[in-house]
Parts: C-alpha cells; structure tokens; sequence
C-alpha cells in the first residue's frame, strides 16, 4: 500500500484506463473530487452517468434541474407505512455527486442511481433518521479504524492512507493531496480517480470489508445496474461512486453470482422525495457517518475560483466586525500573510483550515481563541440550508405546513433565532397557534422560551431553527389528519385516551388550550375527570393543579372558553384541601417533606391563579384554613410549618404578631434544632424572597438571631448545610444589609440595645400608611393600559 502513495495526485503520472467504463471513485462531500469528476466528465464525455443513491430515486431526478432546487439538498426515503424507518442521502452543491448529476442533466445525457434500493437496506436495518451507510471519505461509514475485520471495527480508509503518508490528520492528508493539488502535471483528468481506486485496491486486499459485510450486496447490485448500463451504452458510460468500491467494481464477477447475493432480500414498500438539507448536518459532529468536519470550509474552497485564502479570512474578518470587534483591511493583509508563513514552514503546498484559523486567531483576535468557535460555528461549518421545488412530492400534512408558514411568513431556517410575539395580534396569535400544535405532534420547530421583555401572558418567546430531522416528524405525523389542525386534534384525541396518569392528562389539557384545539377539548376533560376521580395520591393531584390553572390563565388572554376546565379544577384544589393536612403528617422525611413544600408553593399559586367570583373565594378560604392546619400541627415538618406561615403571612391572612408568636414556637428550647432549621428553610429560604422580609421585619429577625446563638456547638453542625443553603441564596446587597442589622442588633427582646420604635439607617419605625396609598392610582392606571389582561394582572399583583 505504502508503494501506492507517491503515485496519487502530484507523483508520477499514471496510466489512463484501457477499457471499460470510465469508475470515478470520490470521497463524498469532497470539493476536489468535485472539481476533479466535472474535469474527468468533459474529457471523457460518456454517454449516461451512473451515481451511487437509491434507484427509487430516478423519478425524482428531473426535480434536480429545477432552479428552485438548491443544494445543500436530500433524498428522503421512508418506509411507507412507518415514517420513522427512514434513510437521507445528503447532496452539497461541492458533493461529487451533485456535480456529476448536474453535469449530465445539462447536456441531456441520462443519468440513474444504481446503490441497492432503499426498499431492500431500510428492511434490513430497521430504525429512524438514519443516513445510509455510505463512507467517512471514500470508504464506508467509520466509526473507528481496527488491524482488520476480525476486531467487528469499521475502517476508515483515508485514515489508513493518511497514517501510511505520515500524516497523524487525514483531513490535512487530504487537502494537502487533493483540494490543494494543482493541475497534476501531464497526468491527465483522470489519473486522480485510478491512483485512488489502486489504493483503496490496497487496503481491501489487507483489510477485506473493512467492518462492512452489507457492501457485498450493495455492490453486486451496482455491478447488475452496471451490466444494464453495458448492453445500453457499451462501456462508454461513467460511475461515480464511493472511491472504497471502485476495487468491487473493478472485479471481475459473474451475473449469476451477483444475482445470488440479491436473491431472498427482505423489502418494504417506500415512498422517496428531496428535502432541504444543512451544512451542520453535514458535518461529522451532527452524527453523519459521511460527515466531514468543516462543510463550510470545503463549500468556500468549492466556490472560490481564485485566492481562496484570502476571500476565506476576508468572510472571517466580516464575521468579526458584525460581532463588534475591530478588524481591518490590514488585519487581513497580515492574517493572510501568516497563514502563508505557517504553510511554507509545515511544508504545505497552500494554507490549510488549521494555518487559516491559527492566523485568524493571532492576528485578527490579538490571540484571544474566544471568538474561534463563533468562526468555527458561522463560517467553518455554517447555517446554510437547501431549498427544494414546490413541485417536489410530500404528504398533504408537508403541503399544509408548508402554504401556514408563507402565509404567516415563518420562514424555516437553519440558523437559531428568537422570535417573539405578542398574542394579541391575530398574526401573533397564528403563530403561536402553530408552533403549539407542531410540538403537540412531536415537530419541534420551535422551543418556548422565557420572554425577555414582559411575563405576562400576553406575549411568547420561541427559539426556532428547522433541522432536516423535522421532514421526517412531518411525514411521521401524517397519519393523524391531512392539516396541521385536523393532525393535531386527532393527536390530542388520541393521547388522552392512552394517558395512564393525570399529570399526562393534564399537562394535555394545557397544550389543547395553547394550540387552540377546542375540538379536542371535550375528549381531554373527559380523560381528566375520570382519572382525576380515581386518583387518590395528593402530590399527583398536586402536580396536576398548576398546569390546570396555567390552561385557564391561557384560556382567558387567548378567548378560548374554559369553563368546564374550571370545574374540573375546582375540584381538584376541593380534593387537594381535604387530603394535605393529613399526607403532611403520616412522618415525612427530609427529602419527602421538601418535596411536599414544592407542592404546597405550586398549589398556592394555582389557586392563586383560579380566584374568580364568589366560589372560588370560597376556595380561597378553605386553602387558608388548610394553610392554618399546615402551620399550626407540631407533627407536620418543619420546612412544611414555615411555609404555610410565610404563604398565610404574604397574603395578609396571618398578623405579624400571629407570625412572630409562630416563629416563637418553632424556634423555641423544646424544639429540635433540625425541625427548627427546616421551618427557617421553609419561612426564609432564598427563593421565596425571605432575605427582604428579612431586612423589613426586624421582630423576625431577631428571632431568629436569637435562637442561632442559643444552638448548642454540636446541634449547630448538623443544622448548618440547611442554614447554608437557606441565607446562601440570599442576594448579596440583602445578605450585606442582615449583617449589618445583626452586627447592630435588631430591636427585639433578645437583640442589642435597641429602643422601642427604633429603626436601621434609611428606614422608618413603622410603615407609612400615606405614603404607601400614594402608589395605588399608578397602578390602576398601569392595570387599565393591559387592554383586557385587567384580571390577571391583579391576580399578580395580590
């Protein structure tokens, strides 16, 4: 093998075939073998090309020269009654493949795919989203190079010719040989392509398969397609393939061999169409098995007719200045100057992507490498994504999809971007409409985000970024309805039905609200009343309250008439009252307890949010009494009583005389230090905003100072992780204000000398009653420009 190596591109010439079709073997996704297989096709001018890809997709072919057809591009074949048994075949527009397509489709020469058929591989390889098996570089998919077939290890064959060329990166190995070899001397257009088949010639001698028993019957049926070639057209014809088959190709083989290989495969039935592809899913990070490592480089060297260093740091230095940072005309002069300096000292014919990038950084980023990955992420790999024909076949789900986003003006993109909406615009509130009902279907287009301009529910804040992945959701989704709002509300239907707890139900319940699936809606209220009347477990009721009362919140702002989910919630917080007290007291632990405090804080606020008219005053009442029982039952846990303490003191239901005699209790000699640290967690922890409380109600404060100095040393080590992480979450300016007050003593019995009606530097004794009114015509006013979200905003502020 190691006598092959100096007869590759730049060695001696090699001698053109004698005979026989004209077998282009090219790394996939490669630019010089791009280039190189356009020159080999004008010398040769055969008569029909042959590419490696699935037969069914010669129908689709024609859609190639559409010049809405843009590449980075995919055929997409599934399985037609299984979406989610599926195969992509990638095609850049610097893919050998594209290239040799393209070649022939404008010079009206026919050209035919001739891998093994999809319907034969996807039978044999069940699974979803999976690209076929086509080569790392020019040989089969590689996961990790082995000593040969026996050690179940796939080779990587331009990792085998690298390390025999002394080169530790085969990607180096291969720009150096190939992207940046000139005209080859005298070789001719054709020597690359037979140096290269006599290599991997080489290595399928020493390494058999190479790990890849399927090849054997992927190309006995290139060599039958092949054969109907040579009846057709002589042997004036050109394959482009992988360059790892060119060996197999070469062979020669009986029909009737090849024809046994073929015999008794298993088939499904499938269904083939062309999607949008991306740079990033073409690169071997997104989990390609013919990945290559910078698509957006080779796309650049692909492109670039001439100086492509210089055009490459020129896209560099843009990138920079459109990220703030300073780069000029001379920065590029040196940069390029470097990278060429690098290049001549590593023996390198041109600069590569590593002397580009070590440049970049040196010069253009004064050494810094933190802008390298926002270099690596826009230009090395990129966001560019294809776009296909509206004449390209899809199901009618696809089609609806597809008329939604012009009309709304969604365009889907590769590159993430924010989007924000307010719901009270119609167009708005389309959009949110669809991107609810995509991820109800499992297509996830779109990821909610936390809103950076209001919390109100009034507005929305998405993330989108269309992966190629999400043709395959769309196709998959298919099966519930031939829209997207006729998909969904079948999806919901369907889900409710099948949901085995009422979280699921509930959560359901939510997502049919957001979505605006009013159809669905009667069959989820359904699911949840029957599933809410047999649950008995207060924390599962506890967790499915708050996702009742955000539906009805969401109900409200989006119009959607809600009031049998109102009774449906009603009672459920009913059940939740009576049941509490009593879970609250069957000996909780540590860990069981902090749990119940979460369910107590998200079932305040949930019927926080439910608090409309006479009833749910009622309910109000009764959840106070339950939050009475909470705080005032020595059996309950600590972390459980300080909560219930701090919600009733919060919600004025609870005087802070009645408070401070609680704390009193809780915190007095009979009580166990660790009880008594888990109330202060529940009362004060760092979440709740206690640190503030704090700092206001000095009387609290010093209750709790005093007791701290009263711990006995060995109580104190066992209770300090929870006070830890109780005054630990504390804003820095609060935890700087307690210590100040305590260092002072706060004017408590027990604290330092404070006198009656005392108070800390830059605080009243008391508080001012008048001046507190005084903002109260502010917010009514700011309540009455919330057009319509009036309740809810009062509900915030209670």
């Amino acid at each position: 093998m190691e006598g092959l190596l100096p007869r590759l591109p730049g060695g001696d010439r090699v001698s053109p075939r004698a005979t026989g079709p004209l077998l282009l073997g090219v790394r996939h996704h490669g630019p010089g073998s791009a280039r190189a297989v356009r020159a080999a096709l004008d010398a040769a001018a055969p008569r029909a090309v042959l590419i490696e890809g699935p037969p069914e997709g010669d129908a689709l072919l024609p859609l190639a020269a559409d010049p809405a057809m843009r590449p980075p591009v995919a055929l997409l074949a599934h399985v037609a009654d299984d979406p989610g048994r599926a195969a992509f075949w990638p095609l850049a527009g610097f893919s050998p493949e594209w290239v040799a397509l393209r070649w022939a489709q404008t010079r009206g020469i026919p050209v035919r795919f001739i891998d093994l058929p999809a319907a034969h591989s996807l039978a044999l390889v069940p699974g979803a989203d999976a690209e076929p098996e086509p080569e790392h570089g020019s040989g089969p998919g590689a996961e990790e190079a082995g000593d040969g077939p026996a050690a179940g290890l796939r080779l990587d064959p331009l990792a085998a010719l690298a390390a025999a060329a002394g080169y530790e990166d085969p990607e180096q190995w291969w720009e150096d040989v190939v992207e940046h070899r000139g005209s080859g001397g005298g070789a001719g257009p054709t020597a690359a392509f037979e140096a290269l088949g006599d290599a991997m010639a080489a290595l399928r001698e020493e390494y058999g398969d190479g790990g890849h028993p399927r090849d054997a019957v992927r190309e006995a049926h290139m060599r039958q397609r092949m054969r109907a070639a040579r009846r057709e057209f002589g042997d004036d014809y050109a394959v482009v393939c992988g360059a790892w088959h060119v060996p197999a190709l070469r062979a020669k083989t009986t029909a009737a061999a090849d024809k046994a290989l073929l015999t008794g495969l298993p088939k499904v039935k499938v269904e083939t169409t062309w999607v949008p592809w991306t740079h990033r899913r073409l690169a071997r990070a997104g989990g390609y098995g013919a990945g290559i490592t910078s698509p957006g480089w080779y796309a650049h060297l692909f492109e670039a007719r001439d100086r492509p260093v210089e055009r490459w740091l020129t896209k560099v230095a843009g990138l920079l200045r459109a990220a703030d940072r300073q780069v000029s005309s001379a920065h590029v002069i040196e940069a390029v100057r470097l990278a060429e300096t690098l290049a001549a000292l590593r023996g390198r014919p041109l600069p590569g992507l590593g002397e580009t990038l070590e440049a970049a950084v040196a010069v253009m980023c004064e050494g810094s490498t933190v802008p390298l990955g926002l270099i690596e992420d826009g230009l090395v790999v990129g966001d560019v994504l294809g776009e296909v024909p509206d004449a390209t076949p899809v199901v009618p789900l696809q089609r609806d999809l597809t008329r939604l986003q012009r009309s709304l003006r969604l365009k889907a993109e590769a590159q993430a971007r924010e989007l924000e909406l307010d719901l009270r615009k119609d167009t708005d509130g389309a959009k949110s409409l669809l991107l609810h009902r995509l991820r109800l279907l499992g297509i996830g287009w779109g990821a909610p985000t936390a809103s950076r301009s209001s919390t109100g529910t009034f507005r929305e804040s998405w993330r989108l970024r269309w992966e190629p992945e999400l043709s395959v959701r769309v196709a998959e989704a298919g099966i519930w309805g031939t829209t997207v709002l006729a998909a969904a509300t079948a999806k919901a239907e369907a889900d409710a039905a099948a949901a085995a707890e009422l979280g699921e139900v509930t959560a359901l319940a939510e997502q049919c609200l957001l979505a605006g699936l009013g159809r669905a809606l009667p069959a989820v209220l359904r699911a949840l009343a029957d599933r809410a009347a047999l649950d008995t477990d207060v924390a599962r009721l506890a967790r499915a309250l708050p996702a009742l009362a955000r539906s009805l919140r969401y109900g409200d702002v989006r119009g959607t008439d809600t009031a049998a989910l109102g009774t449906v919630a009603a009672g459920l917080a009913e059940r939740i009252c009576v049941a509490l007290p009593p879970a609250c007291a069957t000996g909780l632990d540590a860990d069981a307890a902090a749990e119940m405090c979460g369910h107590v804080d998200a079932v305040h606020g949930a019927i926080g949010m439910l608090d409309r008219g006479d009833a749910a005053d009622g309910l109000r009442g009764r959840w106070s009494g339950v939050l009475r029982t909470l705080a005032g039952r020595d059996t309950v846990p600590g972390p459980i009583r300080g909560r219930a303490v701090r919600l009733l003191l919060d919600d004025g239901a609870l005087s802070a005389e009645e408070t401070a005699r609680l704390m009193g209790l809780a915190l007095s000699p009979a009580a166990g230090p660790a009880d008594a640290a888990g109330w202060i967690e529940g009362f004060a922890g760092g979440a709740s905003g206690g640190g503030t409380l704090l700092v206001h109600d000095e009387r609290l404060l010093g209750l709790i100072d005093g007791w701290l100095t009263g711990v006995p040393e060995r109580a104190f080590v066992d209770v300090l992780p929870l006070l830890r992480r109780t005054f630990g979450a504390y804003e820095p300016g609060v935890k700087r204000t307690l210590g100040e007050l305590v260092r002072r003593g706060p004017a408590v019995p027990g604290g330092a000398a404070a006198t009656a009606g005392s108070a800390p530097e830059g605080f009243g004794p008391e508080l001012d009653a008048e001046r507190a009114d005084a903002v109260v015509a502010m917010v009514r006013m700011l309540l009455a420009d919330a057009r319509g979200a009036d309740d809810e905003l009062v509900g915030v502020a209670r």
